[in-house]
């Protein structure tokens, strides 16, 4: 059985809304581990040089990235699984794999960008589509 006292001692470990000191440390360690993996890297390159086949490969990361996190939010469930969609055109059914909605707004965002280098252009084109989509069809 547990007594009054060993549950008291419980309660106070667990942090509530009003405990000032709890939020600072909470607050000092997030900044700490947003501060430290951008400190350390910039500190030991500071006074080296980047070899160039480096500095090649990282002009990939960033549209690799994207890439990843697009096919992942378009293909691919919560549950990783692949997602298959049926999309209605005139009175045909057709089985898209992929959220047929996503899918034809990442076309049009990618024709927008190919041809207009405008990163701003792309996202309005693309929240545009979605936006009509939802509309139209209910997506």
């Amino acid at each position: 059985m547990v007594s009054l006292s060993n549950s008291l001692v419980l309660a106070s470990l667990v942090p509530s809304h009003h405990n000032l000191t709890y939020h600072l440390i909470v607050i000092v360690l997030s900044a700490l581990a947003a501060f430290i993996p951008r400190y350390f890297p910039m500190r030991f390159f500071t006074n080296r040089k980047i070899p160039e086949w480096f500095n090649e490969w990282m002009k990939y990361v960033p549209v690799s990235l994207f890439t990843a996190l697009v096919v992942k939010g378009i293909f691919v469930d919560s549950k990783y699984h692949l997602i298959v969609d049926k999309l209605h055109l005139f009175g045909n059914t057709i089985m898209v794999y992929g959220l047929a909605s996503y899918l034809i707004a990442a076309v049009c965002v990618g024709l927008v960008a190919y041809f207009t280098r405008s990163m701003l252009s792309s996202v309005i084109v693309g929240l545009g589509v979605v936006w009509l989509l939802s509309i139209t069809i209910g997506v």
